[in-house]
C-alpha cells in the first residue's frame, strides 16, 4: 500500500531512539488521532512487545503548549481509518479538523467520521492497523 503520511516530526529518528531507549524495535506508524473523537493528532508508532513498565505496544508522540509529550496509543486499533486514493496513493485526514486537500479532491474528519468535497470520483478505501500495519477491509 502506498500511503502518504503527513508526519509532525522525523519518525526515523524517533523510532531510533525509541528502540535503542527501549531495547526493543519501534517503527512508524502513521500520524493520527488516537481517539475516534480527536482534534489533535500525533506520530504514532509501534513496537511488537508491550512496554515493561507501561503494558502499552503503540505509543504517541505530539506537541502541546510548546513542549513535546508521550501516550499510549492502543486505541488506534480499533479506529477505522479511511483514505481515499488518489492515482495510487492513499490519503488519509488525521484528526477530525484535518481537511486534507490532494488535487482536486479533499477528505476530513480523522477518526471521527469520514466527509469528501470537490471532486468525488476518487475511491475511498476503509483500512484499518493491526500489529503496526495497516490492513483492508474491503
Amino acid at each position: 500500500m502506498n500511503i502518504k503520511h503527513r508526519p509532525h516530526f522525523d519518525t526515523d529518528k524517533a523510532a531510533r531512539l525509541y528502540s535503542e531507549k527501549d531495547g526493543a524495535p519501534v517503527k512508524y506508524v502513521c500520524t493520527s488521532s488516537a481517539t475516534g473523537q480527536g482534534a489533535e493528532s500525533g506520530d504514532i508508532f509501534y513496537r511488537e512487545t508491550p512496554h515493561p513498565e507501561f503494558g502499552n505496544r503503540y505509543f504517541i508522540l505530539f506537541r502541546k503548549a510548546g513542549g513535546i509529550y508521550i501516550g499510549n496509543a492502543d486505541s488506534i486499533e480499533k479506529l477505522d481509518f479511511y483514505m481515499v486514493d488518489v492515482d495510487g496513493e492513499l490519503h488519509y485526514s488525521q484528526h477530525r479538523h484535518d481537511y486534507n486537500v490532494v488535487n482536486d479532491t479533499a477528505i476530513d474528519g480523522g477518526r471521527a467520521y469520514l466527509r469528501r468535497s470537490g471532486s468525488l470520483t476518487y475511491p475511498v478505501k476503509r483500512l484499518n492497523i493491526v500489529d503496526g500495519n495497516f490492513v483492508d477491509n474491503e
